[in-house]
């Protein structure tokens, strides 16, 4: 085989198709082990230490980086099948990476984005599907949108499949706010309060693996659970379950100069969305429903 990114992959995995995962963090991590007996998984990082790791999970490990396409080369139609969970640049309103990824993509390659809810704005609490237009207002936000653009273009153009899942806060028993409740971060009166979604790490490693086989040609799907809590809300049930006090309560004003710009951002959206979609099409069946049964199953 010409490629030497594969002269280490024995017989029996060489049988199986391959799929590349972009960007193999912790939702990654979690998806591995539900996809190694199914795939030949080879898995991108641009850090060369986690290559023991992500060997040991079941893959095959190459260092990559996203931000320089030279290092892509060795990818070019390697796999029919992507993953596609890495975060877009940290400033600018285009996802530079997105478009350095479109050019080692294979036609007619099957491809799951895992973009974010944020990508709709400010909703003022609305309830909706996936049908709502994208509303962008942060950077953050807009560049999610450009990579979503920019893999629907490339799928148009050359017969591949596009999923796109729409996703927002991610939990699971060791991603909690529990530093930021040991800090005393203030939230929002419950007047001024946002509404806020959520999908436990399991839950989303699950639905993208479903996605590879069930999703529909160049459909979104919000991939949140079944959760209707406000931020505020959030935040007091997971520190009542650790026995943490409560967040302070402030009016956005006096909010503002107490954090970060990310976390106001964040504390400026609110919208709770349809996962109607992501249980009929998919047949996704969520191991944690809410945040309050994970909560829960802690004690």
């Amino acid at each position: 085989m010409k490629n030497n990114v594969l002269n280490a992959v024995s017989p029996m995995a060489s049988r199986r198709p391959r799929l590349l995962v972009i960007g193999c963090g912790d939702v990654g991590m979690r998806l591995l082990p539900l996809l190694r007996d199914r795939f030949q998984i080879i898995a991108v990082t641009s850090q060369p230490s986690r290559l023991p790791e992500l060997r040991a999970a079941g893959a095959l490990p190459v260092v990559a980086n996203l931000d320089d396409r030279d290092s892509l080369h060795r990818l070019k139609a390697l796999a029919g099948t992507v993953v596609h969970l890495a975060p877009p640049p940290s400033e600018g309103e285009l996802d530079r990476r997105t478009r350095n990824l479109i050019t080692i993509l294979p036609r007619q390659a099957t491809v799951v984005y895992v973009s974010t809810t944020g990508v709709y704005g400010d909703c003022k609490g609305a309830f909706f599907d996936e049908t709502r237009p994208v509303a962008p207002v942060n950077a953050r936000a807009k560049r999610r949108v450009d990579a979503e653009r920019v893999l629907r273009r490339w799928a148009l153009r050359n017969g591949g499949k596009l999923s796109i899942l729409r996703v927002p806060g991610i939990y699971a028993a060791d991603r909690l706010p529990l530093d930021r409740l040991k800090q005393g971060t203030p939230t929002l009166m419950a007047d001024d309060d946002v509404y806020t979604n959520h999908i436990h790490a399991d839950d989303l490693a699950q639905i993208i693996a479903i996605a590879l086989f069930r999703a529909q040609p160049q459909r979104v799907y919000h991939t949140v659970d079944d959760s209707d809590l406000k931020m505020g809300e959030y935040f007091e049930q997971v520190a009542k379950a650790f026995g943490l006090p409560s967040p302070p309560r402030l009016p956005r004003v006096e909010l503002a100069a107490r954090v970060s710009p990310m976390l106001l951002s964040f504390m400026s959206e609110s919208r709770r969305l349809s996962n109607i979609r992501m249980k009929t099409e998919l047949g996704v069946r969520l191991r944690w429903s809410t945040v309050s049964d994970l909560l829960a199953s802690l004690h």
